[in-house]
């Protein structure tokens, strides 16, 4: 009866094992945007810096991950979990650097220092174009147009690939491509609320006037 137990706790506990890394591998390698899968990445995080239990290679994955999701928090949020004495590896040290250049928009910095860690970061598929996606979305929040060289530096990307990657957006993405004789080709950005401020709409603008009128006599 024992050796029954013990074989049936040894079982359940492979079964849960196996559950939460099959939840972990789901987490990092197929649905690293989706703020509902966070709750789950930190309980995660948490069983792996315990002493007996961590994984530093599965904990840098994760805070790979999440530094792809940026602008979400994900990377903060993860990074609070880490107990500080973690976050001194080089490894960690490196990913909170590259952070940093990423929420100050300082993307030469960031490729300069990704290009000497790529045994780091290599081994998330899909890092560059995240990342590159994060650029792109930062340049269409600041300019309505943007040099071909600022756009270059910013994903790291230059030449036919460049011309390329300027090709896919002007037939997806709404981009055209401008001519100026001092400042090279130039980037047409899609007007939004944060190019364009005469787009953006203020509080009135939201009421309709049949509201006010619904209102008045009640405050009347």
């Amino acid at each position: 009866m024992g050796r029954e137990i013990t074989n049936s706790a040894a079982a359940a506990n492979q079964k849960q094992q196996s559950t939460t890394s099959y939840t972990v591998e789901q987490l990092v390698a197929v649905n690293p945007y989706n703020p509902d899968i966070l709750p789950d990445l930190e309980n995660y995080v948490n069983e792996q810096v315990e002493p007996d239990r961590m994984s530093t290679k599965i904990v840098a994955r994760i805070l790979i991950k999440a530094l792809m999701a940026i602008p979400a928090p994900d990377f903060s949020l993860c990074l609070f979990l880490i107990p500080e004495r973690v976050q001194m590896e080089e490894q960690f040290k490196t990913l909170i650097v590259l952070s940093h250049y990423l929420e100050t928009a300082r993307f030469r910095q960031f490729w300069d220092e990704a290009a000497k860690s790529r045994h780091i970061l290599e081994v998330v598929p899909g890092f560059e174009q995240a990342i590159q996606a994060y650029a792109v979305h930062v340049l269409s929040l600041t300019y309505q147009k943007v040099a071909r060289s600022v756009l270059a530096e910013s994903i790291n990307i230059e030449g036919p690939a460049l011309d390329k990657f300027v090709e896919h957006h002007v037939a997806n993405s709404g981009w055209a491509i401008e001519k100026s004789q001092t400042k090279g080709q130039l980037i047409i950005l899609p007007p939004t609320e944060f190019n364009h401020p005469e787009l953006k709409k203020s509080a009135s603008d939201g009421i309709a006037f049949e509201n006010i009128t619904r209102i008045l006599p009640i405050l009347g």
